[in-house]
């Protein structure tokens, strides 16, 4: 693997900055999912996490390592929600100033802790115009720093400790993983945390979930080149709504990834009602797909007792989409 983008010492790097930064999310587990599944689901829950997703994790990894005579220009970053939490919070921690370019149509919960976080909110039409494009030409005009959501190496690295914090737990409880299960999106989370799995337990198959219609990793693991995607509809999960995997994330992927299981909306729904009613988290559309795929039975065939690392990766959802699906309204 050394031709890839990071090496494991690069995830070890990144946890060692993250260090009472980032909060060491637990792991849990619920007889009652144990039980629905016949399987033993050892849950890493990055709702709990700074701003409510994985997002930090790599955020702060980057900006941490920006020098100190570049920061007074700041930081740019595009993102629908999660990774412009991570950015505004990482940045507002190292005394920096943020300008996050976001979708009109992003969550209002998401809008709203962003500019909690202290960023500045520049707006686009995710249909008519061209986010990199915008976010470039303000980092140029300002000379601030580009923070791209997933394809670039500290983010990966920084993303990469959710996979290392959940190997690390699993052997503290004398456990074993058979499988890890998180989201694939633009792949940091994927690529990083399939890494340190993949590095520390070569056994463990590493499973990524997309929603349908933004299939792009499946098509580009069976295909062997990065596959973009037009998409015709949205999605529940918002932050999944990546077009294709990145240049730096994609070769990490085609290395470590066993499988990529794709879930509907309706199943995305679901899994977001299980989750509320039986495991008492609160998931949004994009955090809770391994779960919808483990419930919908699109992860295995596993034997009885197979031991499961699920990834939650976020918990920010919209509260009026939050209460119509709680109520099967979406």
């Amino acid at each position: 693997m050394s031709d890839l983008a990071i090496q494991f010492a690069d995830i070890e790097a990144a946890a060692l900055r993250l260090a009472g930064q980032a909060v060491m999310t637990p792991l849990i587990e619920s007889p009652a999912l144990n039980a629905h599944l016949g399987l033993r689901v050892l849950i890493k829950p990055e709702t709990l996490q700074r701003v409510g997703a994985f997002k930090f994790r790599g955020a702060y990894n980057r900006l941490v390592q920006i020098p100190e005579a570049q920061r007074a220009q700041g930081v740019v970053a595009f993102s629908s929600g999660n990774h412009a939490q991570g950015v505004a919070l990482a940045a507002r921690l190292l005394g920096m100033p943020a300008v996050i370019v976001m979708p009109a149509d992003a969550p209002s919960v998401k809008v709203s802790a962003t500019r909690g976080y202290g960023a500045e909110i520049v707006f686009f039409d995710r249909m008519t115009e061209d986010r990199v494009a915008i976010s470039a030409e303000i980092a140029k005009a300002r000379g601030a720093v580009m923070v791209p959501a997933f394809d670039d190496p500290d983010i990966i690295a920084g993303q990469g400790t959710v996979g290392l914090e959940l190997f690390q737990q699993v052997k503290a409880l004398g456990a074993h993983l058979d499988v890890m299960i998180a989201p694939v999106g633009g792949g940091g989370l994927m690529a990083g945390s399939g890494l340190a799995m993949k590095t520390l337990s070569p056994e463990t198959q590493v499973v990524g979930v997309e929603p349908a219609g933004y299939d792009d990793t499946l098509r580009s693991l069976e295909s062997g080149v990065r596959q973009g995607l037009k998409p015709e509809t949205r999605t529940l999960c918002d932050s999944l709504e990546s077009p294709a995997p990145g240049v730096l994330t994609f070769p990490i992927l085609q290395q470590v990834v066993s499988t990529i299981a794709v879930v509907d909306d309706a199943e995305v729904a679901c899994a977001m009602r299980y989750a509320y009613s039986t495991l008492k988290l609160v998931v949004e559309p994009g955090g809770v797909v391994g779960l919808a795929a483990l419930l919908a039975g699109k992860i295995g065939p596993a034997k009885p007792g197979t031991c499961v690392g699920l990834v939650l990766s976020g918990g920010n959802v919209d509260p009026d989409l939050f209460s119509q699906v709680l109520a099967g309204k979406a």
